[in-house]
């Protein structure tokens, strides 16, 4: 075989061998001489014949050390001495002595020249647990010398539990409390003092966290035991908790152990489960009644749209009637929750905006300045004006809870860990059913408000956004978010997938379709194992348009529980969903199934049909498989069988990214074959036989991308890869060597992906510090050169700032093929505490009294970050993209574009560029928080610099201050030339805390670009808008019978169409408010309100006087006369006046007594002692 010339790579590794002294290589010992003399030596160093003992000896040949001895360290330093002629095998545990393990030869000076001995040493044999026999023998024949050295297994042992009954009610109050013990392997309590990470999939930890800075819950554990409190949630679940420890602190047992690879130090954990049961509670009622009778449209209290409406003035007298009701309690082994608003939708909010969940966002959370931390939860989501759920703790142990719901919900039913093609994860609205009977699991969806379903695939650019979607005007609380990861030339096979929480991840404005993140999202990611890895943000929502007549959605789902056990969960299934879109159906069957083999092994099969009628295709049917075997065959020896095939014409949307038309399959083993030594091989197969998508390069397809991608040329192609190799670990240093063979054959193409080559790749770790370390990685072809992986070289820097958090630094750049030139570096905040499929980071954080983490921390997003001082911690990112990432894959071609839709994410390729962003977080002073980011992103066609920064504070002990500013621009490929999207908001809040008598809301904010899309490069020059709003309002109540209440708002609106046409504007809001208290049954209220908009010379004036009488505490009378009068320059004056009655009652109660509150008994009090003369000697 013909060796390439030695490249830059090659020469690179020279001069880092040569210059680099070899006490860097962690334990390796810096003597590599043959010979030296025994003073040298340093490790049993033999002085004299009076010193020296013997171990063991026979025929001459004799070991100096160890002893026969039980020692905790994994490793020794072997001794011996012979006769110089005379030729010894050294064996461990029966297996020959690693010959290239370091070792010296020195004359033994103790003795007689005559008798010529020798010593040689060998420091740091690696052992096993357990017994280990160390065997010397003069060859040929000579008899043995034997000496036994047991290793003790000295790894911790975490142990977690809950101290009572792992069941407390799901009513977001009751405390479940966990007991943890810390022990060694023979089960005594490890009494130093250790830091334990607590984390949760549901609830939160109360108490104090002990370590504020690291992620998650810190407890400590004194004298081997820690307790935790877990806080329950509303929501009945079973719930997954874990604790860890840090392989890198405390107890010298463990720094001994690291030394063994029998034992994984980096998963020191222990993992319990506990559940939030149904909270069958007393029953709770709370609502209104009203019934008013005035003349139509004259309702000063209705909303903007309906007071002096030209529609109702006509119309005479009307009588109304409003019900707002809430109700939850008991019905035998059931709960009841219940909501019905006859007026609005559920989830609207003071804005007339309607969301699926109705769960705020970051901008909702406007002014946290009442210090009382308080929180909101909504029990009824519903986007229409009806709530129902029925609920209850299922009779079959370890099930989910039985229930049926009319109102907002999720499909976690639909996507099982065993679901990958048949998976459904949306936000819907209608009637959903879970029910369990013994073993039997059936789930029920049906959905009947549903629009236009779109899957949008984003590349990222290293900054946090905007990043447009391909629709406008989205289903408000439709959209699910992920960002997913694969291999940069492998598209079809996502090897991780993150799922983003909306108002703690990312914000989102559903008329624009835009999304701003918390943090840069960088392009690329370095796998440690040597991988160029590509970050793909993926969104899937609902959008408006298509209107929803004759469009419903309706699934099904029927499991059988092999086991409900924890950590041993097993089941078999099958799915059904029909997805009805008017003039296009889509369905879906499948049939899945998860089952452990042991331990640590698992066994998942599942099969997927879809039927779909396609824009470009017409009625197509399609078919996907996927079967996994993963199994530990010993402690020593890991397996993995693989099948996935996904016909050109399957169909989903709902589910995991996959190339259609896709099939991969093949086997991996992991076998250690020493102490320190691992053997790993892999077979795959990969074959492309679908259809590509279309390059889109005018305006339409830019601005109308569809809901599937146009269809492109064919496909056909294989790729056959082989590897093998071998990782060594020399102390704290790691060795790895693989050869890997790539095999490729394309039917169609142009030859470009045809060939056979091979590669070695070489991976260096090594320690140059206690948290600093050097990785380098070479990738060198062996003749021919595979055209999507040619030679390549990393180096990189790891940081271990602080347990959990690191930094790292890499630059990769290859040397020839497509690739020559182009190059890698990223600077990145790495979390690395590995966290359990379902367990996320819970702690407490808070930024004064009434500020939670989303609203500071959130605002910048420093979601990974280090402390560099108490309370100060910093964030920073670095990426370069020397060279773009477009041109064939085994998928098809890859070219620019803002977004893929469907699942053709294959076809995204990188724009060169470098992104960089620097940010910070201050929360040491409980009176000043502040918190800032700076990102940059360049491409050489456009620039993008996103700016968010907070900071809220005391002024004086009354006045709280509050000031947010925040700048992006787009993110997305080819969106060029859009105008910069910026806000401040300014808010001051006084409150005496000493009298709270008067209260006043300052508020000002400015906005630029509100409302700019990608539509607007359209019109040449673009559209850009300004808007400042200034708003003050205060409350004053001097005694219990007086109120006083006053608003004024001013917003100055600046419309640019053009370069030479704008257009101003102004709209007042003054508003003024006086209650006044008769007598605890009588009230007298009057309230005037005027809005004015110069630009169409509009102008409304509209007051109440009202006066009402309470029958009962629940019952009010009501009259009053309201008067309204609207002029405008555009339409027809308007007024309307004239008397009015309400009846109001306030409910606490429903039928036979639900939801009424019992009055407590009275409590037995101590007995009090009447003093009724006065003692001796003293006057009464």
């Amino acid at each position: 075989m013909k060796f390439p010339p030695a490249s830059p790579t090659f020469i690179f590794y020279l001069l880092f061998f040569a210059s680099t002294p070899l006490a860097l290589l962690g334990t390796v010992p810096a003597v590599w001489a043959n010979e030296t003399k025994a003073s040298e030596v340093g490790i049993n160093e033999p002085e004299t014949s009076e010193t020296r003992t013997v171990v063991a000896q026979a025929g001459g040949v004799s070991i100096l050390s160890p002893q026969t001895s039980e020692v905790s360290e994994a490793a020794t330093n072997l001794v011996i001495r012979y006769p110089a002629a005379t030729q010894v095998e050294v064996t461990v545990n029966q297996k020959p002595l690693d010959p290239s393990l370091p070792n010296q030869v020195v004359q033994d000076e103790a003795q007689d020249d005559a008798q010529n001995l020798v010593i040689q040493s060998w420091p740091r044999i690696p052992l096993e647990t357990g017994e280990n026999v160390l065997r010397v023998r003069a060859l040929p024949d000579g008899p043995a010398t034997n000496v036994t050295v047991t290793v003790k297994n000295t790894a911790p042992r975490l142990e977690l539990f809950a101290a009572n009954a792992p069941q407390i009610p799901a009513d977001g109050r009751s405390t479940l409390t966990l007991q943890g013990q810390l022990s060694d392997a023979s089960g005594a309590r490890i009494l130093q003092d250790t830091l334990v990470t607590l984390t949760t999939s549901a609830g939160k930890f109360i108490g104090a966290d002990q370590d504020t800075d690291r992620p998650g819950f810190q407890v400590i554990a004194r004298q081997g035991e820690f307790t935790a409190q877990l806080q329950s949630t509303l929501e009945a679940q079973k719930v997954r908790v874990r604790a860890s420890l840090d392989p890198k602190q405390g107890q010298e047992q463990r720094r001994q152990e690291q030394q063994n690879q029998n034992q994984n130090q980096d998963q020191i954990e222990a993992e319990t489960q506990v559940e939030f049961v149904t909270n069958l509670r007393t029953s709770l009622v709370s609502g209104s009644l009203s019934l008013r009778i005035g003349n139509s449209g004259s309702d000063f209290y209705r909303g903007f749209r309906d007071f002096l409406n030209p529609e109702l003035l006509d119309d005479g007298t009307q009588v109304d009637f409003n019900a707002a009701v809430f109700a939850t309690g008991r019905l035998g082994e059931w709960l009841f929750t219940g909501a019905w608003n006859n007026q609005r939708p559920l989830n609207q909010t003071c804005d007339n905006e309607t969301r699926l969940f109705r769960d705020l966002q970051f901008c909702d959370q406007q002014y946290p300045v009442y210090g009382d931390s308080s929180t909101v939860d909504y029990l009824t989501p519903s986007i229409d004006s009806v709530y129902v759920r029925l609920e209850r703790t299922s009779p079959v142990p370890g099930a989910e809870p039985d229930y049926a719901m009319w109102g907002d919900y999720n499909t976690e039913e639909f996507a099982r860990a065993s679901q990958l093609f048949s998976a459904t994860t949306r936000q819907l609205h209608g009637f959903k059913l879970n029910y369990n009977l013994g073993n039997f699991q059936a789930s029920v969806l049906y959905g009947n408000n549903v629009e236009g379903f779109q899957r949008d695939t984003i590349a990222p650019d290293g900054t946090s956004g905007y990043y447009f979607l391909s629709r406008r005007l989205l289903v408000e609380g439709s959209e699910n978010v992920f960002l997913e990861i694969e291999e940069i030339n492998r598209p079809g096979t996502v090897l991780e997938r993150k799922t983003f929480s909306r108002g703690v991840d990312y914000d989102i404005d559903y008329d624009r379709g835009t999304i701003l993140f918390r943090r840069p999202i960088l392009a690329t990611e370095f796998d440690p194992f040597g991988t160029t890895l590509v970050r793909r943000i993926v969104a899937t929502y609902q959008y408006e348009g298509r209107g929803n007549t004759g469009t419903d959605l309706y699934a099904g789902r029927l499991q059988y529980n092999f086991s409900q056990e924890f950590n041993r969960e097993s089941w078999a299934g099958i799915s059904y969903l029909r997805d009805n879109q008017g003039d296009r159906n889509f369905e879906l069957y499948g049939f899945d199934t998860l089952i452990p083999l042991g331990e640590n092994s698992q066994f998942i099969a599942e099969v997927a049909r879809s039927r779909n009628d396609s824009v470009y295709r017409g009625d197509i049917t399609g078919t996907a498989y996927r079967f996994e075997l993963n199994a530990a065959l010993s402690q020593d020896l890991r397996g993995r069988l693989y099948y996935r095939d996904v016909d050109e014409d399957f169909s989903n949307n709902a589910t995991i990214s996959f190339t259609p038309g896709q099939t991969r399959y093949g086997a991996s083993v992991n076998a250690r074959i020493g102490p320190s030594t691992t053997f790993e091989a892999l077979y795959d197969r990969e074959s492309n036989y679908g259809i590509s998508s279309l390059e889109r390069t005018t305006f339409n397809d830019l601005f109308n991308p569809g809901i599937e991608p146009r269809p492109g040329s064919r496909v056909d192609n294989t790729l056959t890869t082989i590897s093998a190799g071998i990782q060594q670990r020399f102390g704290a240093a790691e060795l790895s060597l693989n050869w890997v063979n790539r095999d490729r054959e394309d039917r169609i193409g142009d030859d470009d992906l045809d060939g056979n080559a091979s590669q070695l790749v070489s991976r260096l770790t090594i320690p140059i510090l206690q948290n600093l370390s050097f990785r380098a990685q070479n990738e060198l072809n062996l003749g021919e050169s595979d055209p999507l992986y040619p030679d390549r070289t990393v180096v990189g820097l790891n940081w271990a700032v602080m347990p959990g958090v690191s930094v790292q630094l890499n630059h990769q750049f290859y040397t020839e093929g497509r690739f020559a030139r182009y190059s890698v570096t990223s600077l990145d905040t790495i979390l690395e505490h590995s966290f359990s499929e379902d367990t996320k980071m819970t702690g407490r954080y808070s930024l004064l009294g009434g500020a939670n983490g989303t609203t500071m921390q959130g605002a910048v997003g420093l979601n990974h970050r280090w402390t560099i001082a108490p309370g100060l911690r910093i964030n920073l990112t670095y990426e370069r993209l020397f060279g773009d990432v477009f041109g064939r894959t085994a998928a098809g071609d890859r070219y620019p574009q803002p977004y893929a839709v469907s699942q053709s994410a294959a076809s995204l390729g990188l724009r060169s560029g470098h992104s960089y962003s620097v940010g910070f977080e201050y929360t040491d002073n409980p009176a000043l928080q502040a918190s800032a980011r700076y990102e940059h992103r360049s491409d050489g066609d456009d620039d993008n610099t996103v700016i968010s920064a907070a900071v809220t504070g005391k002024v004086s002990p009354s006045l709280t201050a509050l000031l947010r500013y925040q700048q992006a621009n787009s993110s997305n490929q080819l969106l060029t030339g859009l105008g910069d999207t910026s806000s401040v908001r300014l808010g001051l809040a006084y409150r005496d805390l000493q009298s709270d008598r008067f209260n006043a809301l300052l508020r000002y904010e400015y906005r630029k670009n509100p409302s700019v899309i990608p539509d607007t490069l359209l019109f040449g020059n673009g559209t850009g808008s300004q808007d400042h709003t200034f708003a003050l309002e205060a409350i004053y109540a001097p005694n219990w019978q007086w109120e006083f209440y006053g608003k004024y708002a001013l917003r100055s609106s600046t419309t640019d169409f053009a370069r030479n046409f704008s257009n101003n504007g102004f709209v007042s809001l003054a508003q003024f408010r006086t209650a006044y208290q008769l007598s605890y049954n009588m009230d007298l209220a009057g309230e005037v309100r005027w809005i004015s908009q110069n630009s169409t010379d509009y102008n409304e004036l509209g007051f109440v006087l009202e006066t009402g009488y309470y029958l009962t505490p629940n019952l009010r009378l009501a009259a009053g006369y309201s008067f309204g009068r609207v002029s405008d320059r555009e339409f027809d004056s308007r007024s309307d006046s004239g008397p009015y009655v309400t009846l109001t009652v306030k409910l606490n109660e429903l039928f036979n007594g639900f939801g009424l509150q019992r009055v407590a008994p009275r409590q037995q009090q101590e007995s009090q002692v009447t003093q009724v003369s006065a003692p001796t000697g003293e006057t009464p």
